[in-house]
């Protein structure tokens, strides 16, 4: 009886810290949006920091060879650090944080719909012995959640500025069902930054990337699928102002 009246205590613990964390968490990532500028670009420097230290952790973990670790650390810094520039490029004043506010937003809505979808729903796996709580359902609610979630971001700062256009909004000009598609496009990404992130914890042999973040386990734990959308939209970026010029 005491084993079982543990098992269903411990489970409430952990709940309560990871909502605890996850108010502050977003309650950081909110002021630092809002402000802007160089708030916003110090909060993404740290957390870039942070995670390419996670990230050489777990690199350490299961690398063998000095030529493996030097060739997955550069992989890494390139990973991450385009991600951050991307980031901070698109919250520069002549985005006007459109861009990242989407991005973000676009993650935040894959993680909701994919929770919810994958707890109501359940079903087949994607990818068992990667990432085992992963399914399909998860992933199409992910997808379908994105697209709201950048679709009530396009209402909400079109109706914030009164139905203004403002800087970087030529972003927001794409309508709702071209939103919704980039939403499930992201979602995608988001997905892989995920399992890829979940490979590399399976192949350290261990179950977070740090230990920072009370229920939730260490920065890369928590940025993963944002990471890789960032990275993704850095090189999509990088490929227009490439064939552009």
């Amino acid at each position: 009886m005491n084993d079982k009246v543990a098992s269903l205590l411990k489970p409430r613990s952990d709940l309560g810290i990871r909502t605890v964390s996850s108010v502050v968490m977003m309650s950081v990532a909110i002021v630092a949006i809002w402000l802007g500028g160089f708030t916003f670009i110090a909060l993404v420097v740290a957390i870039g920091l942070g995670v390419f230290f996670e990230f050489t952790k777990l690199v350490l973990g299961f690398a063998q060879s000095r030529q493996a670790q030097i060739f997955w650390l550069l992989g890494g810094l390139t990973y991450v650090g385009l991600a951050c520039f991307t980031l901070m490029l698109f919250s520069a004043p002549f985005f006007g944080m459109t861009p990242a506010i989407l991005l973000i937003a676009g993650v935040i809505g894959t993680d909701v719909g994919a929770y919810f979808a994958g707890r109501s729903i359940g079903g087949a796996k994607i990818a068992p012995r990667i990432s085992p709580s992963k399914t399909w359902s998860g992933l199409f609610g992910g997808m379908i959640g994105a697209g709201l979630m950048m679709v009530l971001i396009q209402a909400g700062i079109f109706a914030f500025r009164g139905g203004e256009a403002g800087d970087g909004d030529v972003y927001l000009a794409y309508g709702w069902l071209r939103l919704m598609l980039t939403g499930a496009a992201l979602a995608v990404v988001a997905q892989l930054g995920d399992f890829f992130e979940s490979w590399m914890k399976r192949r350290a042999g261990v179950k977070d990337s740090g230990r920072l973040i009370p229920g939730h386990g260490g920065l890369f734990d928590r940025t993963d699928g944002l990471i890789a959308v960032a990275f993704a939209a850095g090189v999509v970026t990088l490929f227009q102002s490439v064939a552009g010029s």
